[in-house]
């Protein structure tokens, strides 16, 4: 396999940080980092650009981690709450994902990218979990979440809740009729 060395213009998940010089796949380079600007060739001159750049890159990076840990300093008193449709055992009908968080932490005024929680898998049960937040590659974030069952009821009252609710429903449309029948 053909190797190359890259000078990352980004940073990149497991594979380095920006103005890092790394070596990776010939055809990885040539196909992905190069065409979308993330890296570029690491030839002589590449390099002595990027180390003009580097002050800038240095001084923008601390003012992206001092941001971020403004933020993870305010978010870190929040607590999210969910309700959900639930059935037996405790278990969601939908579930709550990394968009659903994404929109949560949107209405009360962060914006944060749903590529940034790091939910492995939908949360599909109620109780109390915890879903880290990356802000920022060296600062994340611990947001308590709780998922519970709509109406605040547990899942063992659902029987009853089922029982009670189609003779309201039977109520409104006896009331509707006699509303039209008056009319």
């Amino acid at each position: 396999m053909a190797h190359t060395n890259v000078l990352l213009r980004e940073d990149i998940d497991d594979l380095g940080a920006r103005g890092e010089i790394v070596r990776v796949k010939a055809g990885y380079a040539r196909n992905y980092l190069l065409p979308r600007k993330l890296a570029v060739e690491a030839t002589a001159s590449n390099v002595r650009q990027i180390e003009r750049e580097r002050a800038a890159l240095l001084k923008k990076e601390a003012g992206e981690k001092a941001t971020a840990d403004a933020q993870a300093e305010q978010m870190r008193s929040l607590r999210l709450s969910f309700a959900r449709k639930v059935g037996e055992h405790g278990i969601l009908y939908g579930s709550v994902t990394s968009m659903d968080i994404a929109e949560a932490l949107k209405e009360r005024g962060y914006e944060v990218d749903r590529r940034r929680i790091n939910l492995r898998e939908p949360i599909k049960e109620t109780g109390e979990f915890t879903v880290p937040v990356r802000l920022h590659r060296e600062v994340i974030v611990e947001i308590p979440v709780e998922v519970a069952a709509e109406g605040g009821a547990k899942p063992e009252d659902e029987t009853t809740e089922a029982v009670t609710q189609p003779s309201t429903q039977a109520d409104e449309t006896t009331a509707e009729a006699a509303t039209e029948n008056a009319g």
